[in-house]
């Protein structure tokens, strides 16, 4: 069974929002940063061979269960080379499921 998966609005540079879910989050003890995968909710279309859209960001989460979470756009070459590796692993990991 399947568990259900955070969904996340984000506006685009026009104010449009578009609904994503969680694909996972982790964080780097070493940095204390965190971060969020999500792929976007409702385009099976778009799931073909050609996979589908990942995006990913560093995120600040408020205490709380019901609070917001703050996004940040990754922007050095070394939180994506971090960031692909675990794309990388968790994909080899729903591969052998």
């Amino acid at each position: 069974m399947e568990q259900e998966r955070e969904r996340i609005i984000i506006p685009d540079e026009n104010g449009d929002e578009h609904l994503f879910e969680e694909l996972f989050k982790f964080s780097v003890d070493e940095t204390g940063k965190s971060y969020i995968l999500l792929v976007p909710v409702g385009d099976d279309e778009e799931d073909d061979e050609d996979g589908v859209e990942v995006l990913a960001f560093r995120y600040e989460d408020e205490e709380g269960e019901d609070s917001d979470i703050t996004l940040h756009t990754i922007e050095t070459e070394e939180e994506w080379d971090m960031v692909e590796e675990m794309l990388n692993t968790f994909e080899e990991e729903q591969d052998e499921e």
